[in-house]
Parts: C-alpha cells; sequence; structure tokens
C-alpha cells in the first residue's frame, strides 16, 4: 500500500475548517487569507505562490458550503485512520519495522486532529493508532519538531505572533 498516496488524497484543510464552529469560520477564513496576503507582501518575489494559496483559500471556502465534500473529506479520513489501525497490528509503523517517510506524512494528520481537540472521536478509538501514537511523541524528533508547541505558552505563540502582526500591519495602514 503507498501510505503516502493515501494520506495526501485527503485533504486537511476542509476536515479543519468544518471542524470550527460556524460562527467563527467566517473568521477564520478571513484571517487565512489576510495572513496569505500579508506574507505575499513580506516576499513579492513569491507573489505568484502567494496567489495560489489566495485562490485555495477561496475554493476551500466554496467546497464548505457542500455537506457532500465535507461527508467525503471526513470518509477519507475515516479510511485513512481504519487502514492505518490494521496495519499498525502488524507493524510497528506504517510501511514496517522503522520509521519512514509515510510516518512523517501521517503524523501531521494526528497533530491535527489533537489541535481540534477529537482525539476521542478519530483516535482513542483505535486502540493500534493511539499505541503508534504514542510512540511516535517518544521520538526525539517529535519532540524537537512538534512537541514543543504543545507545551505551556508556545502551544498559542506562532497564533499569537501572527495576530500581532495582522494587527500592527492593519493600524500602519490606516495613517
Amino acid at each position: 500500500m503507498d501510505w503516502m498516496l493515501k494520506i495526501e488524497e485527503w485533504d486537511p484543510k476542509i476536515f479543519t475548517l468544518s471542524h470550527v464552529p460556524n460562527k467563527y469560520r467566517l473568521f477564520v477564513s478571513k484571517f487565512v487569507r489576510r495572513v496569505v496576503i500579508a506574507r505575499m507582501s513580506e516576499a513579492p518575489d513569491l507573489a505568484s505562490v502567494y496567489h495560489m494559496k489566495l485562490r485555495d483559500a477561496y475554493e476551500i471556502e466554496d467546497k464548505l458550503k457542500d455537506q457532500d465534500i465535507i461527508d467525503q473529506s471526513e470518509e477519507k479520513l475515516v479510511k485513512l485512520l481504519d487502514d492505518a489501525e490494521m496495519q499498525l497490528h502488524e507493524t510497528q509503523y506504517l510501511a514496517g519495522r522503522e520509521f519512514t517517510f509515510a510516518d512523517s506524512m501521517f503524523v501531521p494528520v494526528l497533530v491535527r486532529i489533537t489541535l481540534l481537540n477529537l482525539e476521542k472521536e478519530y483516535i482513542d478509538c483505535r486502540p493500534q493508532i493511539k499505541e503508534y501514537y504514542q510512540l511516535v511523541k517518544r521520538r526525539s524528533s517529535y519532540k524537537k519538531v512538534i512537541g514543543k508547541h504543545f507545551s505551556g505558552w508556545r502551544k498559542y505563540r506562532i497564533l499569537v505572533k501572527t495576530v500581532c502582526f495582522l494587527c500592527i500591519r492593519s493600524l500602519f495602514r490606516m495613517y
């Protein structure tokens, strides 16, 4: 099974935004667009890339209006997790006994679920994935790259930094 292709088939943006309460969804969508525009102004040489990201943000907003697309995203995630659960009955990691690139692509899926506070619904009910995730969290690479963002104030540092940047940028535009 080609795990990398299977993981890439799932669109995490639709899943994430579909789990944001409706009353905040428009705010989050606007925030995402503002971040892209702010980054575009910081790096004009990458404007074409940021234009694609901006177009993607608008397309995601349109897709969120279609319940069938949201349901398909959820189904793909559940299938991915169920397949991983079955594989992890046989092997320690997705592709065997060693941590591979497939695992490095799968871990952010689990992290996203954790950030959305949906562990009970998607991870805890799958004992092999839960055990796998605990194993991965003990890896030094996880602690250096991802784990540090889950402790104390660091959990919110990137969000606060981005919000402050956007507020200051907006303030200067007024004058």
